[in-house]
């Protein structure tokens, strides 16, 4: 998997980032690697499509999603259930064609597809009897 380089998290679960107004959660995501793409598959709950910002520039992916707050005219006395952004960012390596990414968002589960250059595609080698 050297066209992705992956952040860790020390304490193995979601980080969240306390510099801005709102929480915003370092989501986790599976990463799969296919002769095609790379696959990759991250949980942002109460996420919509619309509120997902997902980019690729200079060799980086970003991804932000923003959740509307659920009960916002509402004083909370107990909270174990934080409701916050998402952000992360990928390096990602000249092995991938970002012309041709793609996302899609379906029952708050985010899956990128990373389609790889052909350069470092597979080739078959045809092999002639003589």
């Amino acid at each position: 998997m050297s066209q992705l380089t992956k952040q860790q998290h020390s304490n193995g679960g979601s980080d969240v980032e306390r510099t801005r107004e709102t929480p915003t959660y370092t989501p986790r995501f599976d990463i799969w690697e296919t002769d095609e793409e790379l696959i990759l598959c991250g949980d942002l709950p109460g996420v919509e499509p619309q509120d997902l910002d997902i980019r690729f520039e200079n060799r980086e992916l970003m991804v932000l999603g923003r959740v509307a707050p659920r009960h916002g005219a509402r004083r909370q006395l107990y909270g174990e259930y934080g409701i916050g952004d998402f952000y992360r960012t990928f390096a990602i390596g000249e092995t991938i064609d970002g012309s041709k990414t793609s996302a899609e968002l379906k029952n708050g589960v985010l899956t990128l597809h990373l389609p790889k250059t052909e350069a470092v595609k597979p080739k078959r080698i045809v092999v002639n009897a003589g």
